[in-house]
């Protein structure tokens, strides 16, 4: 059964798939953060630099598994494959929508 995943985050979940880092101008807010491996990341094009950098570094897909409303975020709990240690992992992405776009992420 499909899950169904807001459209900012089903942008998100596209393009990470894809690699097309330009697409994340589409589903980010201009001065978003995104948290990810102990690192902050603001705006738009902090995030398109750590996109680019973890594509290439990982070379990885996000496969949705779950999705919950918890504390104020959209919780998504994906299986991630890729060229890293431990392949595939189970990771939480915490999303904060604002406006139909992601305003924060934090990806444990």
């Amino acid at each position: 059964m499909p899950i169904h995943l807001p459209p900012a985050i089903d942008l998100y979940v596209k393009a990470e798939n894809s690699g097309d880092v330009e697409a994340m101008s589409e589903c980010f807010a201009p001065d978003a953060t995104v948290r990810d491996e102990s690192r902050t990341y603001k705006g738009l094009a902090a995030i398109k630099e750590w996109k680019a950098g973890t594509r290439k570094k990982y070379n990885h897909r996000v496969a949705p598994l779950e999705i919950a409303q918890r504390a104020g975020k959209t919780v998504l709990k994906a299986k991630l494959t890729g060229n890293f240690p431990g392949s595939p992992v189970t990771l939480e992405f915490s999303f904060v929508l604002e406006d139909g776009k992601i305003a924060s992420l934090e990806i444990r």
